[in-house]
């Protein structure tokens, strides 16, 4: 077998309550140890606390593991030269046997065989900046377009084309829902310029859109775009700075592909004197939240 999946994940599939899936490229490639852990442990904790249970995927010896142990969340985020793991990448970490973090689409390819509808993450990724030139689109993309899994996100990162990632999402067919809100937020800010396809108020309207694509056997996810706090928001001024800085230096670094978006959450890191780690800490707490919600409501709407 190629996944596990936990006992108390199975129990709570069966019993139709809410289980929410949680990446782990942000425990090894996200954040560093402990703090990594640390915000694993407490987005767990949330998801809990709000009724739902929460399934942290990552690849161990070869196994796609639906629902890590803490000990497990715990080795991942000490163990060094831990693979980061796309969709092309699956097949050779799995045949190979060896540890792999998942990004976004892998996290959504494992959950989608665990039969697991709702996802929480940070930021999804999307169309790079100079795109045209360069064809660096991020996975997610597609995995969006084609995999049955939900995703509750603070946007795109803030470091994307976000316009291109919009018409690409639009092109593939992902409704783009903003969560109490009409604007696409841009990850650390809540506001992009740019608006969402449908605003939602309720995590239940969100709910009974996800139940009503899956009755109309319609393949891929629903983006559910949720707006990090004011509180923990950053000033976009500042934000777009440190960005383009950061880009700047990528290029001069000639960063390219996988390792773009962890050299740039990083620069932009530095850049803001650790700022941007506290804030994106705190929209996926906000995330799990709102996905706990959708989630509760979703099993509502089966009974």
């Amino acid at each position: 077998m190629h996944i596990r999946v936990s006992e108390e994940v199975k129990k709570a599939l069966k019993e139709n309550r809410g289980v929410i899936a949680l990446e782990s490229t942000i425990i090894s490639h996200g954040m560093p140890y402990p703090r990594n852990v640390e915000t694993a442990l407490n987005c767990e904790k949330i998801i809990r606390e709000n009724g739902c249970v929460p399934a942290t995927i990552g690849i161990i010896d070869g196994v796609g593991v639906i629902g890590m142990s803490e000990e497990e969340i715990e080795e991942f985020g000490k163990r060094k030269g831990i693979a980061k793991v796309s969709r092309r990448d699956l097949p050779i970490v799995v045949a190979k046997k060896l540890w792999g973090a998942t990004t976004v689409a892998t996290t959504m390819i494992l959950a989608n065989m665990a039969g697991i509808e709702l996802f929480v993450t940070g930021g999804i990724g999307g169309v790079h900046r100079g795109a045209q030139e360069t064809f660096d689109i991020s996975a997610d993309l597609q995995e969006l377009a084609n995999t049955n899994v939900s995703v509750i996100c603070a946007g795109a990162k803030a470091i994307l084309d976000l316009p291109l990632t919009l018409e690409y999402l639009e092109t593939f067919g992902v409704p783009v829902l903003g969560y109490q809100t009409e604007e696409l937020p841009a990850f650390y800010t809540r506001t992009s310029g740019l608006k969402v396809d449908y605003r939602m108020d309720s995590a239940k309207e969100i709910a009974e859109v996800i139940k009503t694509k899956r009755e109309l056997d319609l393949k891929g996810g629903v983006l559910i775009t949720n707006p990090i706090p004011e509180e923990f928001a950053m000033d976009k001024e500042e934000m777009d700075k440190a960005i383009n800085e950061a880009l700047s230096d990528a290029e001069k670094e000639g960063i390219k592909g996988k390792d773009t978006t962890p050299y740039l959450l990083a620069k932009v890191k530095d850049l803001t004197k650790g700022e941007s780690l506290e804030s994106n800490i705190k929209l996926v707490y906000n995330n799990a939240k709102v996905g706990s919600l959708i989630a509760n409501e979703l099993c509502a709407l089966r009974k």
